[in-house]
């Protein structure tokens, strides 16, 4: 049996909305030239297709969508969060705030409830799906490679998941952002992997 056998893997795809992805969208000119930088959107679609080929089942990650009355009353408030409300990025009932048509969710994914701040599995049922739908090991994917990637990545190893991060299948706001990310991989990430390396991989998984 191969290593991500799709009974135990999970492909997790983080913040997968328009405001990221899609042209137009609130943070996707700022973000663009990073992914290009790795050929985030092509890799996204050969990877995705194949992963969901292979059997392995899909849970999206999702960002809290802004609404009106956040942080009402909060007593510590970030400056990402400060930002993210001030230009109503995600926002509910908004395109931008809306799964991205192609990189989102499809029927018999598992949504995971939304992150406030960077951790996928801070305040929401992640660990909890995914314990109850057998997987062990985790494969990361989306927005932002040094924050809620990161993050929940970070996250998942220190709650005894195996971690694969796909280093050209995430995107940042700067460059810098995308050698944090490499760098701070190395002391959490059980695997780092290229798109390429990891669909090999997967064919290896469907002749054994």
């Amino acid at each position: 049996m191969s290593f991500y056998a799709k009974d135990s893997t999970a492909l997790l795809i983080v913040d997968p909305y328009n405001d990221f992805m899609s042209e137009g969208g609130k943070l996707y000119d700022i973000t663009k030239p990073q992914a290009d930088s790795v050929s985030f959107y092509e890799n996204m679609r050969k990877l995705i297709p194949a992963v969901r080929a292979a059997g392995i089942k899909v849970f999206i990650v999702p960002h809290h969508r802004t609404r009106p009355t956040d942080f009402a009353d909060w007593a510590a408030v970030n400056p990402t969060q400060q930002d993210t409300f001030r230009k109503k990025c995600f926002e509910e009932g908004a395109w931008g705030g809306e799964f991205h048509p192609e990189f989102g969710p499809k029927p018999g994914d598992v949504i995971a409830l939304e992150h406030w701040a960077q951790n996928g599995f801070a305040g929401t049922d992640l660990d909890a799906q995914l314990k109850q739908h057998g997987r062990n090991k985790l494969i990361f994917v989306g927005f932002i490679a040094n924050s809620c990637v990161e993050s929940s990545a970070r996250m998942g190893m220190e709650l005894g998941y195996h971690v694969t991060l796909i280093k050209d299948a995430v995107g940042a706001f700067n460059p810098e952002g995308m050698v944090a990310a490499r760098v701070n991989a190395k002391l959490f990430a059980h695997s780092e992997l290229t798109t390429d390396e990891l669909l090999e991989a997967l064919q290896v998984t469907a002749k054994a």
